[in-house]
């Protein structure tokens, strides 16, 4: 980001894109302001993560239904969004039970609701449902489900501090060493230097995360760190390819420098669940 030139305000240049294609200020403020929401739920009720969960969860799903509508194809939107508050709000007191049945009875419901648009692009308007309901709600419940038991916080900072490591290591290394394009046709601002830059922040980051916030094995902690590095990646660029097909450059446009509240969950979502699975092998 260029320096400031001294003067009028008409000749202060606005915030500019990085070179790796962000408003970086606008990222930074808004990616701080929301890190200190989190960390005050988890530092105070730590319930009230789960009320964070939902309501992303909840602008999430919105904003997928919708830019699958640009793109000619229909969710169930009523039927998502109830359904997709269901499955986070009882994974809570009912675990993987109250969150599978729930996700059961929400594809049912997809499938009967679709029926008022007749045969023509059934198939297509069901699954993109029942993908929506899946990517979105059904893998945030995962973190929903990190805060449940008592060192609750503490899983749920691991699985944050995770991503946002594998985010700053990634984009770190990609601006300044970032010469070999890991994959040019989905996303070609990626590099295979910021891969290694992320994977570095990310296995020391677990491995500190979780032998001082969890009492859990260093070792234990690098391998959560290198997978949630790998979650984090891939769901980026899972939502790249889904950009691309659709022919839009974000999700949304609620927040400044990031996009859609989509698009910054794109790497969040799977790697929730492969916090939850980790930590639950772990960390009994």
């Amino acid at each position: 980001m260029g320096a400031q030139v001294a003067g009028s305000p008409a000749e202060v240049p606005a915030s500019k894109p990085s070179r790796a294609g962000r408003d970086l200020r606008s990222a930074i403020l808004v990616g701080a302001g929301l890190g200190a929401v989190i960390i005050v739920s988890l530092l105070t009720v730590r319930q009230t993560f789960i009320g964070i969960v939902a309501a992303a969860a909840a602008v999430s799903t919105w904003e997928l239904a919708t830019a699958f509508k640009k793109g000619g194809i229909n969710v169930a939107l009523w039927p998502a969004l109830i359904g997709g508050q269901a499955i986070i709000w009882l994974s809570w007191p009912l675990g993987r039970d109250g969150m599978m049945t729930t996700l059961v009875v929400t594809v049912l419901v997809c499938m009967f609701w679709r029926f008022r648009g007749g045969s023509d692009g059934y198939l297509r308007d069901l699954s993109a449902s029942v993908f929506t309901v899946v990517y979105v709600p059904l893998f945030a419940a995962f973190a929903a489900m990190l805060v449940v038991p008592e060192d609750g916080a503490g899983r749920a900072f691991a699985f944050i501090l995770g991503v946002v490591l594998s985010d700053v290591g990634g984009y770190a290394a990609g601006v300044f060493l970032g010469k070999h394009p890991m994959a040019p046709t989905i996303s070609p601002k990626k590099s295979w230097e910021g891969f290694a830059g992320s994977l570095v922040a990310g296995v020391v980051g677990g491995a500190i995360t979780v032998t001082t916030l969890l009492d859990g094995q260093w070792w234990h902690g690098a391998l959560f760190g290198a997978a949630i590095v790998v979650t984090a990646t891939a769901g980026d660029l899972v939502e790249s390819l889904i950009k691309r097909d659709l022919g839009i450059k974000d999700m949304g446009t609620l927040l400044p420098g990031h996009g859609g509240i989509m698009d910054r969950m794109d790497s969040l979502l799977p790697s929730a669940v492969a916090s939850w699975l980790l930590l639950h092998l772990f960390v009994p």
